[in-house]
């Protein structure tokens, strides 16, 4: 039994920065960075429904607290999280059902994933400020 001997040597660490990812591979890096986000700030939400629901001083509280633009902005990329992992996750329920049957389909479905998510944030973005 002969060894294949190659004449490059092997990486001593892996260079993450230096790796070409496709873009389904970023939205599938975003559906993770996003679903987290969403996970960690559920608490902080249900904080906010809780608020918003006792009563109507403490409802009158919290519509002026989220008048603050920075609030605001905190808002916008909670609902781009929202809706990207709802796009994305729409895209890996395709792909796992075969109705992306091959990789050129699964890509323009990344295409589609980013184009959708970023335009829904626009639109009810702008009806958020």
């Amino acid at each position: 039994m002969s060894m294949i001997k190659t004449n490059k040597p092997r990486p001593k660490h892996l260079a993450l920065h230096k790796i070409k990812l496709p873009l389904s591979g970023y939205v599938s890096i975003l559906h993770r960075v996003s679903g987290a986000l969403l996970f960690l700030t559920l608490p902080l939400l249900l904080l906010l429904l809780d608020q918003s629901l006792r009563s109507i001083e403490t409802y009158t509280n919290l519509v002026e607290y989220l008048a603050h633009p920075l609030l605001k902005f905190a808002l916008l990329g909670l609902l781009w999280a929202f809706l990207h992992h709802f796009c994305a996750g729409l895209r890996y329920l395709a792909i796992d059902l075969h109705l992306l049957p091959n990789l050129a389909s699964a890509r323009a479905a990344s295409i589609w994933v980013l184009a959708v998510s970023l335009t829904l944030t626009l639109v009810l973005g702008a009806k958020l400020w």
